[in-house]
């Protein structure tokens, strides 16, 4: 019994927030490790590369936004429309490549429960923080017009990624909502040199000028205002 109070009393001096993580990593472990790395470090070889199921999470604590986090995780959506390997999940169609859905399988919902303990975890997991330059971005606006003629017409991002449901390419994540899920500090960071968290990434470094970085998140900043949802 005294060996049972005072397991009780050291369960409850640790602060309820380390608590919440501990359960969180125990849900990733257990559901999510398969599909997520959760150590590091990234893919160095193409076999690693092609052995990732889903994103990197070591780094998501300097990646994603926590509020997206616990709410996306209770109603996936797709972010990447032909998965997470384009090839892996497209099959010719009459006018060009298609998205073979029959391929695509959910993501798991998780309790409301679960993906705050879960949300929790994954923001303390910050590898790769020396890359980031807390508070570099500096918010401002830009028309969605001007945002769509760099990012197409300047720079040619929308043959991999779309910028509302239905258009631009499929092989990249869509980018309307990359604001409300990616921290504009973590954006500016991997836009400069995508190679630098990931060797493997197929994201080309397109060597932008340090101010096209803040236009560029300018824009996803206003594409995320917009109700493509």
């Amino acid at each position: 019994m005294i060996g049972l109070i005072a397991g009780m009393g050291l369960l409850m001096a640790i602060p309820l927030s380390v608590q919440a993580d501990n359960e969180g990593m125990t849900i990733l472990e257990s559901r999510c490790v398969n599909c997520h790395d959760l150590t590091g470090p990234a893919p160095a070889t193409l076999r690693e590369l092609w052995a990732r199921k889903g994103p990197d999470l070591f780094y998501a604590g300097n990646k994603y936004k926590r509020v997206w986090l616990e709410s996306w995780l209770q109603k996936p959506k797709r972010i990447r429309p032909a998965g997470f390997f384009y090839v892996d999940h497209i099959k010719p169609g009459e006018d060009g490549d298609v998205i073979d859905e029959s391929t695509l399988k959910p993501h798991v919902a998780l309790s409301a429960e679960e993906a705050h303990e879960v949300a929790e975890a994954l923001m303390a997991l910050k590898a790769r923080s020396d890359l980031i330059t807390k508070g570099e971005y500096k918010p401002g606006k830009i028309s969605l017009t001007m945002g769509e003629m760099r990012f197409d017409k300047f720079r040619g991002c929308m043959a991999c990624h779309e910028i509302e449901p239905g258009y631009g390419g499929l092989s990249g994540p869509e980018v309307y909502t990359a604001a409300r899920r990616l921290q504009e500090d973590y954006m500016m960071s991997f836009m400069r040199n995508p190679q630098a968290w990931d060797p493997k990434s197929f994201m080309p470094n397109m060597h932008l000028r340090e101010g096209d970085l803040e236009k560029f998140v300018h824009y996803f900043r206003a594409l995320s205002e917009e109700n493509f949802e």
